[in-house]
């Protein structure tokens, strides 16, 4: 059996007194894609901002129990939250890509590791632009502003900008929810593509997308984890009537 990448023990986030997530224990295994399903405020994003350490800058934010990426808990004081985000990179729902040049986009992350060779810096855009997708789309006008791509290019130069610093797992907090269908399919293409050299974890919001492109789902509702399982195990077969109720569109 494959050891996971990440361990989830016993994660209970608040909000000042507010429970967001409730005794969340969840394991994510290397080289697949994890989808999380559930209503608006059910704690997806909540989990996925905890593990690369998201909330630390608000005051509001408390947290209990672990988070184990191979084998420390990232919230240990030994942590290192700077190293701890290049192995564990995010892409948001709004594509947002810097306003400077496609090239400088991809290579920002590199050029803060202080990075100045200009072999290794076109090597990185061109294999993290042809891994998002979008390097033949855009190998003509690297110098150009990515702020005037469209908003499905734009999203694929964020994730080329995660691939860059070469890290090991990727969330994605509804990556597609403002694209449109055609975009939203090239980028599921391409997480789908990623998936041999990368974990990934994949807030959605589309029970499609979820089916199509994860191999595992865990339900939340309420801040708890109602259930978690092989996907299409899940959708076939689900062993919660709230499960059954969400994924056949009863509500949400």
């Amino acid at each position: 059996m494959t050891e996971p990448i990440l361990q989830v023990k016993d994660l209970s986030v608040y909000y000042g007194k507010k429970k967001a997530l409730k005794n969340v224990s969840i394991d994510f295994y290397p080289n697949e894609i994890t989808a999380l399903i559930g209503p608006s405020g059910s704690g997806k994003s909540t989990l996925l901002r905890s593990i690369n350490r998201m909330n630390d800058l608000n005051p509001e934010i408390t947290l209990t129990g672990a988070i184990n990426y191979n084998g420390h808990n990232i919230y240990s004081p030994r942590t290192d939250t700077v190293d701890l985000r290049k192995e564990i990179g995010m892409v948001f729902q709004q594509p947002n890509p810097f306003p400077m040049t496609i090239y400088e986009n991809v290579v920002y992350g590199l050029r803060l590791k202080g990075i100045k060779d200009k072999a290794i810096l076109e090597e990185a855009v061109e294999s993290s632009l042809k891994g998002a997708s979008i390097w033949d789309e855009v190998k003509d006008r690297l110098h150009d502003s990515a702020i005037g791509l469209s908003g499905g290019q734009q999203q694929r130069v964020c994730i080329a900008r995660v691939l860059a610093t070469s890290p090991k797992v990727i969330l994605l907090d509804e990556p597609t929810s403002a694209l449109d269908p055609i975009s939203a399919g090239k980028i599921e293409d391409t997480l789908y593509g990623l998936k041999e050299k990368y974990t990934m974890i994949i807030v959605t919001r589309s029970m499609q997308q979820a089916s199509r492109i994860s191999n595992r789902t865990g339900f939340f509702l309420d801040g708890d984890l109602i259930e978690y399982g092989k996907t299409k195990e899940m959708f076939l077969n689900p062993q919660h009537k709230e499960t059954e109720d969400y994924i056949t569109g009863k509500f949400g």
